[in-house]
């Protein structure tokens, strides 16, 4: 199993043929548990690619940066290369780089990759040998390569790139005239092709495909006289989720040789090997909330149909093991499923059924034999995986956290629970570390977002999901997945259809008062989190429900639906896919929908986090939240704001404060003295407590193990 070196530590030592990480000691009086500064220190596997004959697979692992040591900022993102037969793993891009859009050369010799490295301008397609060796720049241009595609021979790639500034209009800017006219200064994506030079590995000559619309993905046909490119009418976020349709391109001419009308949201594409079809995820309908049906197209024609219709999950990856076979990555409720099936529908098989882990993405060799896949399991978080040939299961190779092995975790389940109208709902629990029977304990409901998603019964800790962190000093964990969620099919994401707020949230109630019910959670102290939708949510349950919510935390999150209709960069996708109504269409159910309508019920302590540069939930939004709870005085309220941070914390440093702020404030209403806020600003040096003395309260746990429910 491969082990990594996070961003602070320079040695790497190789033993036993895989890549060993010393750990970095955890705090003294926590070095047993998760917290909040441990989880600001967690890596894992971001991309992977499959060589053409499965010898390698290459795959990037997200190294967090150190607040107070390294420069604010995103985390890093290091290239690693895994020889299939021997385990070896190496490091070949490290240290501080973002890297991206992994692909293999044709010969499988090198692997490509984006990135924007010292004394580059923009980003910057790279490759490097799979013997080792250094860099080579194959393609700069003058704004950022988006993505692209190499050709089956490796003598041209299809590129996507955004317009350049004018130069009149960058003058103009450097003088100060910085006027911006709103959804109208967006630059389009364009697809640029370019040619390798006569006995150089460089490509040049870059020309652009005279396409209509906004482009944001293509792939070339195996024999290369084609490319697959998604196309919206234009750069804004409404138009790329609901109105990108698939294009087969002449690549010499730029004609459009098929027009592939997918009815909805668009996914992951990818060719036949024999260029005969184009299989595709996507929505069922235009008001299908997730793109998560299995089509495949006919590439001449444009004509499509759905592999499995009626499917109960929702279908995210498709690859070919040959001309005639899809294999595909589904979710299917709480877990995954791998299988196979032939373009007709028919011979569906699974090949990685739910299991031990659930796995998020996959790539296959040329001939199907090698499987490179991205898994998570209650225990840890996304690493890398490999089947070879007829293998029973896939097998764990990496390991990017050894020191997780010596944390203790508190268990974590699948539970069922039946909503008030009869509707059979599921969650995933994560009980208290400590727990002992005939004991109640506070819990903490997240809420995940969208609400076209899903809580996986894989790895939910993070800076913003209290999970282990919460457990370990008492409290257990609730991620419901209510009715609009996906996993379950079609039919099941649309049950929230113009019904905002309505009997989505109420699946979230009648699962807390399931816990209640099982004798595990004590009903005086239930605390609610989560963000974007998630946040809608907290802040419904924080007013409309407050009598059952002892304390809220509320993200980016929704608190006015007519003003959030009139402030959001998805007007349109909240119509088609969720409200299915304008605002005109009834003022009155978008006022009664809104949590800010309800704020004299509140009387549930609520802390409200929101960045500045949110585009897709207006920041006004905890704003108005923050304004009329404040008003009222019924409990307290704070509203913090991260500037530069859009929908959801980019920078370690933001993230971090967001973890300490957030578990802190639940704490200190479901296990501390509650009252008065606490104190508005954080040591960001110490812990907020050992465990050992938040487990010593009212909650009464000792040592010992709780029965399932």
């Amino acid at each position: 199993m491969v082990s990594f070196v996070s961003a602070r530590q320079v040695a790497l030592t190789l033993v036993a043929a895989v890549v060993v990480l010393a750990p970095q000691p955890a705090p003294a009086q926590t070095q047993d548990v998760l917290t909040e500064h441990r989880v600001a220190d967690i890596q894992y596997v971001g991309q992977i690619a499959a060589s053409p004959d499965g010898g390698q697979v290459a795959y990037t692992v997200i190294v967090p940066r150190e607040p107070f040591v390294d420069a604010d900022g995103p985390a890093w993102s290091h290239l690693y290369l895994l020889d299939v037969a021997t385990g070896e793993s190496r490091l070949f891009v490290g240290g501080e780089v973002n890297i991206s859009g992994l692909r293999f050369s044709p010969d499988g010799g090198s692997v490509l990759y984006l990135s924007r490295r010292e004394g580059d301008r923009n980003r910057v397609l790279y490759s490097i040998p799979v013997g080792g060796g250094e860099s080579t720049r194959l393609l700069e241009h003058s704004t950022s390569i988006g993505s692209y595609s190499l050709s089956p021979t490796g003598d041209r790639v299809a590129f996507l790139a955004t317009d350049p500034e004018p130069e009149a209009r960058k003058k103009l800017r450097e003088e100060g005239f910085k006027a911006v006219a709103y959804e109208e200064d967006v630059p389009f994506s364009r697809v640029w092709i370019a040619q390798r030079r006569s006995g150089d590995e460089v490509f040049a000559g870059a020309r652009r495909l005279e396409l209509d619309g906004n482009a944001s993905s293509l792939s070339w046909s195996p024999a290369g006289d084609r490319i697959a490119v998604a196309l919206a009418p234009t750069p804004l976020i409404d138009d790329s989720y609901m109105h990108r349709r698939l294009h087969v391109v002449d690549p010499t001419s730029g004609t459009v040789a098929a027009r592939i009308q997918n009815p909805g949201k668009l996914g992951a594409t990818a060719w036949s090997p024999d260029g005969s079809y184009l299989a595709f995820i996507s929505g069922e309908t235009i008001n299908d909330p997730k793109e998560g049906r299995l089509m495949v197209a006919d590439a001449e024609t444009g004509e499509f149909r759905d592999v499995i219709p009626g499917f109960e999950g929702h279908f995210t990856l498709p690859a070919w093991t040959d001309a005639r076979t899809i294999r595909y990555l589904a979710d299917v409720g709480s877990e995954t499923e791998i299988g196979q099936v032939r373009v007709d529908g028919s011979n569906r098989s699974v090949v990685v059924g739910p299991g031990d882990a659930v796995f998020t993405s996959f790539a296959v060799s040329d001939d199907g034999e090698v499987m490179a896949l991205a898994g998570e399991r209650y225990s840890h978080p996304t690493e890398l995986f490999v089947q070879v040939g007829g293998s029973d299961a896939p097998e764990r190779v990496t390991d990017s956290n050894p020191w997780l092995a010596d944390m203790r975790l508190a268990p974590q389940e699948v539970i069922r629970w039946s909503a008030r109208d009869g509707l059979e709902l599921e969650g995933i629990l994560i009980r208290p570390l400590a727990e002992v029977s005939d004991r109640t304990y506070p819990l903490i409901v997240h809420v995940h977002g969208g609400p076209e998603a899903h809580n996986r019964n894989g790895w939910l800790t993070s800076y913003s999901r209290p999970g282990q962190v919460a457990a370990a000093r008492g409290i257990a964990v609730l991620y419901p997945n209510y009715r609009a969620s996906t996993g379950r099919g079609v039919e099941f994401s649309m049950l929230d259809h113009a019904d905002m707020g309505g009997r989505e949230f109420d699946d979230v109630v009648d699962g807390v008062d399931h816990l209640i019910a099982a004798g595990l959670v004590d009903s005086a102290r239930v605390g609610v989190t989560g963000g974007s939708y998630g946040g809608y949510a907290t802040a419904w349950l924080s007013t409309y429900y407050s009598d059952r919510f002892a304390v809220g935390a509320m993200s980016v999150g929704i608190s006015n639906q007519i003003s959030k209709v009139g402030t959001s960069d998805i007007p349109d996708e909240m119509y088609l896919v969720h409200n299915r109504l304008r605002p005109w269409d009834d003022w009155e159910l978008f006022l009664e929908r809104s949590p800010v309508y309800w704020a004299d019920r509140s009387t549930t302590p609520l802390l409200i986090l929101h960045g500045t540069e949110d585009k897709r939930v207006n920041p006004g939004q905890s704003m108005e939240m923050y304004r009329h709870l404040k008003l009222r005085g019924q409990a307290p309220v704070r509203l913090i704001f991260y500037p530069g941070e859009g929908h959801g914390n980019r920078n370690a440093a933001a993230r971090l404060d967001y973890n300490l702020r957030t578990l802190r404030w639940l704490q200190h209403y479901l296990l501390g003295p509650g009252g008065e806020m606490p104190d508005r600003d954080l040591n960001y040096d110490e812990e907020p407590g050992t465990p050992a003395a938040m487990l010593d309260g009212p909650t009464g746990v000792g040592d010992g193990v709780a029965g399932d429910l």
